[in-house]
């Protein structure tokens, strides 16, 4: 933490955004329990809403608490020391772990409705969530498939590294627009709107959840957006390198990529094109890693 304190620039502030964040998405998950078990009635898996209750704990766990510390993982400093091989890892295995808990939380919606004979996939929240759970499916398949299996060029991981940071920033900030959408469905259908517009002490509790959603997707998405709270380009050393790509071989892609520039007869010539090649690429990556 030592290290990552010299070199990040407003260190403390990092810190205590970092810590604001973790209070106020751990007060939104246990508001969702409470929600759940005060006021909705608890949890089953039969078909009833109390098996729909398991949608709002498991979105909220996974798809914006989890998903939000996947999002800066890279950014906080004491990881820094650490390898960019494993903390794709914990990022990838962070991003699985909400994409379970969503697909579970989105069956229990499906078998509630089926179950009561209620139509599926009419509403804006319904159409907006299905289509980030697919995207998100897609998001983190291809960030496997380019960043950590060992067959993506090079040229193609730079190509795509802006691309899967933009849509990996977008998809979380539709789930926190599309987790306001559901529960304020959710407690019109459960109050009626009549009840609601009394403002009854769950209607309170619940926009006290939806405030908490707000303010920690806004502070997950500042400390992911400050150039200056990345991961040190130095620390990052051949990050769009292939997993078990060896320097040499590294070198070698890139050199036959500036093949046509460089000096086929001397190999020095061609090692420097290589190294430039590399330098060139891993600023790319650089400058769109969170």
């Amino acid at each position: 933490a030592a290290h990552g304190a010299r070199k990040m620039e407003d260190y403390g502030r990092f810190l205590a955004l970092l810590a604001s964040a973790l209070l106020v998405g751990f007060a939104s998950v246990v508001l969702s329990l409470v929600w759940v078990f005060q006021y909705r009635g608890g949890l089953s898996w039969d078909g009833s809403e109390k098996e729909f209750n398991w949608h709002p704990i498991l979105m909220v766990m996974g798809f914006v608490f989890i998903q939000g510390i996947a999002v800066i993982v890279y950014r906080l400093p004491w990881t820094w020391k650490c390898s960019k091989l494993l903390m794709k890892f914990i990022h990838a295995g962070l991003n699985t772990i909400a994409l379970i808990l969503a697909i579970v939380a989105t069956v229990s919606a499906f078998d509630f409705h089926n179950a009561s004979n209620i139509p599926n996939m009419y509403s804006l929240h319904s159409w907006i969530g299905l289509t980030v759970v697919i995207l998100y499916c897609l998001q983190l398949f291809s960030g496997v498939a380019v960043f950590l299996l060992p067959f993506a060029p090079v040229r193609l991981r730079a190509a795509l590294m802006p691309i899967h940071v933009y849509s990996g920033l977008t998809m979380f900030a539709a789930v926190i627009a599309t987790a306001l959408i559901g529960i304020t469905e959710k407690i019109i259908f459960a109050l009626s709107a009549f009840s609601y517009q009394k403002s009854p002490p769950e209607g309170i509790f619940v926009n006290c959840l939806g405030v908490l959603l707000v303010i920690f997707g806004s502070l997950i998405l500042w400390m992911a957006s400050r150039p200056h709270w990345k991961r040190p380009p130095e620390e990052n050393a051949k990050i769009l390198s292939p997993i078990g790509a060896t320097p040499e071989s590294t070198e070698a892609e890139s050199t036959m990529t500036n093949s046509g520039n460089a000096d086929k007869s001397d190999p020095r010539s061609n090692t420097e094109a290589a190294r430039k090649e590399n330098i060139k690429f891993d600023e790319a990556g650089q400058r769109s890693t969170m």
